[in-house]
């Protein structure tokens, strides 16, 4: 992992989805929410499609605002910059430039809620569902991440 100073590390993920309108950006909101300071995070798209109103909604209902987030589009420097990509769709899988040896590289595909069709009581709920599967990912590999720092001292 990349030094920040000699005596503090900083470790920095990197979320990546199609159109970095939802599961990206709800990732980031909770790394946000859960991570200790020693964490930085990004969040992007392959595309950037503008932020989802049911993402920003169902996160809001956990407390998180992740309004103010910006959807934007990958680009080489968020590469460079980060330590772990996680990416959170199968295409955006595919379609991810190679980072470079020193970034490792975790796959945690998740269906995009905007494609569900129904009700909005049924769109809801499905966004409801995303956010906790992502909530539940987030929270794996922040402990998976303090488990390699904790055993590296």
């Amino acid at each position: 992992m990349k030094k920040v100073t000699e005596n503090m590390h900083s470790i920095r993920i990197l979320f990546l989805c199609t159109g970095h309108a939802c599961r990206s950006q709800m990732a980031e909101g909770w790394t946000r929410w859960l991570a200790s300071r020693d964490i930085e995070v990004r969040s992007a798209g392959i595309e950037a499609r503008g932020q989802d109103p049911r993402a920003i909604a169902v996160m809001h209902e956990v407390g998180i605002d992740i309004s103010q987030q910006q959807s934007i589009r990958l680009n080489a420097e968020m590469l460079e910059w980060a330590d772990v990509l996680v990416t959170l769709c199968d295409h955006a899988e595919e379609q991810c430039p190679m980072p470079g040896p020193q970034t490792a590289r975790l796959h945690m595909p998740l269906p995009d809620p905007s494609r569900f069709r129904g009700d909005e009581q049924e769109l809801i709920a499905q966004f409801r569902e995303t956010r906790d599967k992502v909530h539940q990912r987030v929270d794996y590999l922040l402990r998976q991440i303090d488990l390699k720092t904790a055993n590296s001292r």
